[in-house]
C-alpha cells in the first residue's frame, strides 16, 4: 500500500508535531526509560511523569492492577520534584526532536503557581500540562477539577507566571466538562487535554480486600474510550477550534481517527504501553494506513470530521 502521499505533521495550538501522537503522562515516565524498547523519534512527543515541586514518594503498594478492558492505578503522583527534573531528566529529552511536554500539578493554590513559574526556567519545553485532574490533592482538592470558577482561577494565575503555552488536563469526574473547558480558555489555557482517568475500584473475592492500596484508583485503557470520545466530541462541538488533545483507550489506528474525526487535534497514548512499549510506533503506522484508505492526507483534514446521521422520517400508520 502507497501511503507515501499521507504527512502525519500536525499542529496543535502553535506547537508543531512530526505525528499527532504523544506518549501521555504518567505511562512513559521521563522518555528514557523506554528509549530501549522502541524508537522515541517516531513519536510526536512525550508528556512526562507529573512534576511537583517537591519529590513525591507516592502511595502504598500494590498500586496498579488490571481490570477488564483497562487498568486501575494508584501510583500517588511519584516523582523527583521540580530541581531534579530540571538538572537530570528534561536534557534527555530535549535532545529527542520531540515535542516535550511537562505535566505538572501542585498539592495547593500557591504550589501550582510555584510549578508553573520554576519549570518556565526550563529550556525546550513546548508545553505546561497543568493537572486539575487527579482527587488526591489537599487543600480545595478536588474543587480544582470540578468547579469552572476554581480551575479558571488557578489557570489564570499560572499563565500570569508561564510564558511557556499551558494544556489543562481535565476530570471526567466533572460535571460540566465543557463548562471547565469554557472556564480554562477563557482564563488563558492553550487548549485541553480529555480525559485523565475515571474513579474505579476492583476486588478480591479470595482475600475480600481492595486490589490496590488506596482502594479506589484512575480507570484507564479500552474501557473508557467511548467516555473520553463523547467529552471530546462535547467540548469541540461548544469550542470550535479550541485544542484538544484526546486520550483514553487509543489502543489501535482506529481508535486513533475517531478521536480526530470526534474533535481531537492530537493524540495521547498510555495505557496500552504497559502490555506493548512499543504501541505508539504500531499506532502511528495504523493511523497513516487507514488515513490512506479512508482519503485524508494529513490528521488535520480529518479532525472534526465527525458526520450526522441523517433523520429518518418518523414511521407512522
Amino acid at each position: 500500500m502507497n501511503t507515501s502521499a499521507v504527512d502525519l505533521a500536525t499542529t496543535f495550538g502553535p506547537v508543531g508535531l512530526s505525528t499527532p501522537f504523544i506518549a501521555a503522562s504518567g505511562c512513559f515516565a521521563y522518555g528514557e526509560q523506554f528509549a530501549a524498547f522502541t524508537d522515541l523519534s517516531l513519536l510526536g512527543g512525550i508528556s512526562t511523569k507529573g512534576i511537583s515541586p517537591l519529590p513525591r514518594y507516592g502511595n502504598p503498594v500494590p498500586r496498579i492492577c488490571e481490570t477488564a478492558s483497562g487498568m486501575l492505578n494508584s501510583i500517588g503522583l511519584e516523582n523527583v520534584g521540580l530541581e531534579v527534573f530540571l538538572s537530570e531528566k528534561l536534557p534527555f529529552l530535549r535532545e529527542q526532536g520531540l515535542s516535550v511536554w511537562v505535566n505538572f500539578f501542585g498539592t495547593d493554590f500557591e504550589t501550582y503557581i510555584e510549578c508553573a513559574r520554576g519549570l518556565n526556567r526550563g529550556q525546550g519545553i513546548d508545553v505546561l500540562e497543568m493537572n486539575i485532574s487527579c482527587p488526591n490533592i489537599k487543600k480545595g482538592g478536588i474543587e480544582f477539577g470540578t468547579v469552572p470558577e476554581v480551575a479558571h482561577r488557578l489557570t489564570k494565575a499560572c499563565v500570569e507566571v508561564s510564558e511557556i503555552p499551558i494544556v489543562v488536563k481535565l476530570s471526567p469526574n466533572a460535571g460540566d466538562i465543557v463548562g471547565m473547558a469554557q472556564a480554562v480558555k477563557e482564563a488563558g489555557a492553550m487548549g485541553v487535554s480529555l480525559i485523565n482517568t475515571i474513579t474505579g475500584m476492583a476486588i478480591d473475592v479470595h482475600t475480600q480486600m481492595p486490589r490496590i492500596a488506596t482502594t479506589y484508583g484512575g480507570l484507564s485503557g479500552p474501557a473508557i474510550k467511548p467516555i473520553a470520545l463523547r467529552m471530546v466530541h462535547q467540548v469541540a462541538r461548544a469550542l470550535p477550534g479550541f485544542p484538544i488533545c484526546g486520550m483514553g483507550g487509543i489502543s489501535n489506528g482506529e481508535d486513533a481517527l475517531e478521536f480526530l474525526l470526534a474533535g481531537a487535534h492530537c493524540l495521547q497514548v498510555g495505557t496500552a504501553c504497559f502490555a506493548e512499549p512499543g504501541a505508539i510506533v504500531r499506532i502511528t503506522d495504523e493511523l497513516r494506513n487507514l488515513l490512506h484508505r479512508v482519503g485524508f492526507s494529513t490528521p488535520s483534514e480529518a479532525v472534526g470530521k465527525l458526520k450526522t446521521r441523517p433523520q429518518e422520517p418518523a414511521w407512522s400508520a
